[in-house]
């Protein structure tokens, strides 16, 4: 037996959120191919996930998958009755779906964006966990592994919002471990930039974005990292240099770091931050 067959992962029953693409879509096709993951992906744009998934081949019919907007608790009561009726059997939750907001100060968010992130970022992921785990309760590895964010471990300016729902994120995490602590294994994941649609929102010329880029961990090592530290139960999967730097200064220097990220951030210039530090 290989490596991969004596893993807890082998063969298991694995929901994913956000996974018509990027970084869903990326540790869903790992978990298939590396574990034989059977995967229950769930997202928004049909389209985009039905051609995401052909590109499995033989392995395509490992994923099915849900149409659903994640930040609607209702959705989560109805998929979680569906799943009971059924008796489909869940293993692990991967909370990934979230977004950002294009970077400015907090006063120049709409209420609707407010709204909006914090129930994309932060009420799907415990509207997730509250529905589903009755059914996560009855696997013999029961595991939840929420995708936050560096941003959550240390804020960032001009992205109050995102800084706040990716805080909330890791508060939730670190709780749930001490509360199922010898029962089931909850991870937190803090990536920094990855080379995903992350910054769609936002408005970047082309030489911002290949300077952004320069700095943006390449979405297949992202993936790796980040299933080979689900693999090994890991607690904390901190990645990429700027997620590494934030998380061990923001440590260390936790008054000092934002600022310093703060003059990073306003010396580069870059057009992206013009709404923070304008006068």
């Amino acid at each position: 037996m290989s490596k991969f067959t004596k893993n807890y992962l082998y063969q298991k029953t694995v929901i994913i959120t956000g996974a018509s693409g990027g970084l869903g879509f990326g540790i869903a096709k790992k978990l298939i191919e590396s574990y034989d993951c059977k995967i229950i992906g769930i997202a928004r744009n049909e389209k985009k996930l039905i051609s995401a998934i052909e590109t499995l081949g033989d392995k395509k019919d490992n994923f099915t998958y849900r149409i659903f907007d994640v930040s609607v608790k209702e959705n989560w009561q109805n998929f979680a009755s569906d799943l009971a009726s059924s008796g489909i059997a869940v293993d692990v939750l991967i909370n990934n779906a979230g977004f950002m907001l294009p970077f400015a100060k907090y006063e120049k968010y709409s209420y609707e964006e407010i709204d909006e992130i914090i129930n994309t970022n932060l009420k799907s992921c415990l509207y997730s966990v509250k529905e589903l785990l009755p059914i996560l309760n009855k696997s013999k590895t029961p595991s939840i592994v929420n995708i936050a964010s560096a941003a959550g471990l240390c804020s960032v300016v001009g992205e109050s919002m995102y800084s706040a729902t990716k805080f909330a994120v890791h508060g939730f995490t670190q709780t749930l471990r001490q509360e199922y602590k010898g029962k089931m294994y909850i991870g937190g994941v803090y990536p920094g930039f990855i080379k995903t649609n992350i910054l769609h929102r936002m408005d970047i010329n082309d030489k911002n974005n290949r300077l952004i880029s320069k700095i943006m961990k390449p979405l297949d090592k992202a993936v790796n990292i980040i299933v080979k530290g689900i693999a090994k139960k890991k607690g904390r999967i901190v990645l990429g240099f700027d997620g590494r730097s934030m998380d061990f200064f923001g440590r260390r220097m936790p008054n000092a770091t934002p600022s310093i990220i703060t003059a990073v951030l306003k010396k580069s210039g870059l057009e992206m931050f013009k709404d923070v530090f304008e006068d």
